[in-house]
């Protein structure tokens, strides 16, 4: 499929879909746009960094994200993250703010929420890759069936978890996964994505973080230090 080894953890759930046609499909049309020249981000060996720094059995928390950023050195394989140094995007800003609102807790000034991804939260982009400067380029790729397989892995999980869904697209995604539904055992919070363009419309006071951890705590599975 790509380059980047599924980690150990993952491997099960995702071998079926890895040996399909899109996912073949996918691995060659990388290939080949790199091999033309094309930028694409995250660079090769962090494109499943997502899935290595949260395995399987010890996720909590699913956050969703449509694909990576598509400036230089923003992606590096975590929805909504950038490495430390990298500027704030705007979303991760109207982020820390809610968190900031949520649980009183300081606005960061590192994007890298890789401390999150190492307790349990799943920071999975719809598309693991995006050519530079064109968002949502990567978009039905082939990267969906991958990350669909994914998100159900923990979905048919037997441990209750939290996912967040921020915008439709992500609550598109989920909607996808029957576990997720009115009468799935996980926790489902829903709100209008964290971007400048709808924020306002419900992101802010939607108070995830602290919703999260009340649910995790609730089921014997320890909170977030976010």
């Amino acid at each position: 499929m790509t380059q980047d080894g599924i980690p150990p953890s993952w491997q099960a759930v995702l071998e079926p879909v890895l040996h399909s046609q899109s996912a073949r499909k996918l691995g060659g049309w990388l290939r080949q746009e790199e091999d033309n020249g094309k930028h694409i981000y995250p660079p090769r060996g962090q494109r499943l960094a997502a899935l290595d720094l949260t395995p399987l059995n010890t996720v909590k928390v699913v956050i969703l994200g449509q694909d990576p950023y598509h400036g230089p050195g923003q992606a590096h394989g975590l929805a909504f993250s950038v490495p430390d140094g990298i500027a704030l995007p705007p979303s991760l800003r109207n982020i820390y703010k809610e968190l900031a609102d949520d649980i009183g807790r300081a606005p960061p000034t590192s994007g890298d929420l890789s401390h999150w991804a190492k307790q349990g939260v799943l920071l999975l982009n719809n598309a693991l890759t995006v050519e530079a400067g064109l968002a949502g380029s990567h978009q039905k790729m082939g990267w969906e069936d991958i990350t669909d397989a994914a998100v159900a892995a923990v979905a048919q999980g037997a441990a209750p978890s939290v996912f967040i869904l921020w915008g439709s697209h992500a609550q598109g995604k989920a909607a996808r996964i029957p576990e997720l539904g009115p009468q799935g055992r996980h926790c489902v919070i829903r709100s209008p994505h964290p971007s400048p363009l709808s924020a306002h419309r419900g992101f802010f006071g939607s108070k995830p973080f602290s919703r999260a951890n009340a649910f995790l705590n609730e089921h014997g599975r320890g909170a977030i230090d976010w």
